[in-house]
């Protein structure tokens, strides 16, 4: 006949400051085929937990030195693969409902019958199987929501990526542009004192800055060196072709990309496009995006245009100081080094300069 414990690879653990007790326990246990081990008292058991895995622990409660009940605290918080059963000769309901509460799966009292020391140790053994496997499974369950959310935030980029792409493939100017810019935004925002969720949205969102020269016909996108007035006032209507294009959304994320599409060619003196909002009118996500996409592209290489080095750029954009929020361009130039990581990492090969 096959024991109680026959499928069981790990011990229980009996702590009881007396030997017979000990023993008569341990004797039950191991002829229905659980290993059994000892310990005399909390001390001496706490070395055993710390040995090795202990599928069940069997507490006194009155025992020199540490108390049961503190014991049981200490499995239940410190081991919680660990069950824990009270075996006792204090016969009073309230000591066993806080033995209860504290998380003991069950409450033996001395003297007991071998069958129902068994009993209770196989219900013990079977609420934690049950427990654990309910912790694996939600674990499990965790695992694979914490997989298709970062599968969806993936694929959202990509889609969003690829949305702005679709813009810059009428438009082309470098192949790492977007990438550059939405760092340079992030950066620039976190720097400025947004919190991390809005920093990874404007990160999102500023590579749609350009999606409104999906509008822009192909003769002035593509046209050869510079532009004509009438070319400008064409390419000064991106911005609300973008917008309309995104606004109405319920997406925080597209919210976001309607309003940077909007104001990121606007000036903080107010002689900037489409609406001439000027300063702190001018949302400040629109202004960290001005700086992020103008200093890119001064400092790599266009079709009408050499690359700038870093210096000359952040010079040129000091000389034009009512088109930046000056506050946010200090901030932008005073990290320098952490612009010069997102370059090197993102650099076009042969378009910006040294």
């Amino acid at each position: 006949m096959i024991g109680f414990g026959a499928y069981l690879d790990q011990p229980l653990l009996v702590v009881d400051d007396e030997a017979p007790i000990r023993r008569a326990i341990s004797r039950y246990l191991e002829k229905v085929g659980y290993e059994v081990i000892v310990a005399a008292d909390a001390a001496e058991a706490r070395l055993e937990l710390q040995r090795r895995p202990i599928a069940l622990a069997l507490c006194d409660i009155d025992m020199p030195g540490e108390s049961g009940l503190s014991l049981v605290h200490h499995i239940v918080t410190d081991h919680p693969d660990t069950a824990v059963m009270m075996v006792t000769g204090v016969d009073d309901p309230g000591v066993a409902q806080v033995a209860l509460d504290r998380g003991a799966y069950g409450y033996v009292i001395k003297p007991f019958e071998r069958n129902e020391l068994v009993i209770n140790v196989a219900n013990a053994l079977r609420r934690r199987s049950l427990e654990l496997a309910s912790r694996a499974s939600h674990a499990e369950l965790e695992r694979l929501v914490d997989e298709r959310t970062e599968e969806v935030r993936r694929s959202r980029e990509e889609l969003i990526q690829r949305l702005a792409w679709a813009a810059d493939c009428k438009d082309p100017e470098t192949a790492s542009h977007l990438r550059r810019m939405s760092l340079y935004s992030e950066l620039l925002g976190r720097l400025a004192g947004l919190d991390a969720n809005r920093c990874e949205l404007l990160r999102l969102a500023a590579p749609m800055h350009d999606i409104g020269k999906i509008g822009i016909p192909d003769e002035i996108l593509t046209k050869p060196g510079r532009y004509t007035d009438e070319d400008r006032e064409v390419m000064k209507q991106h911005p609300l072709i973008g917008h309309r294009i995104l606004e109405g959304s319920e997406s925080e994320l597209v919210q976001l990309a309607a309003l940077v599409a909007l104001h990121h060619h606007e000036w903080y003196d107010g002689r900037g496009y489409p609406r001439g909002v000027a300063g702190d009118n001018i949302p400040l996500e629109g202004r960290i995006v001005a700086i992020a996409d103008v200093f890119d592209a001064l400092t790599t290489e266009r079709r009408y245009k050499p690359a700038m080095t870093v210096e000359d750029a952040f010079a040129l954009m000091f000389e034009e100081a009512g088109h930046f929020d000056q506050k946010l361009l200090d901030l932008f130039v005073a990290a320098v080094d952490e612009i010069d990581e997102i370059r090197s990492r993102f650099l076009d090969v042969a378009t910006a300069a040294t």
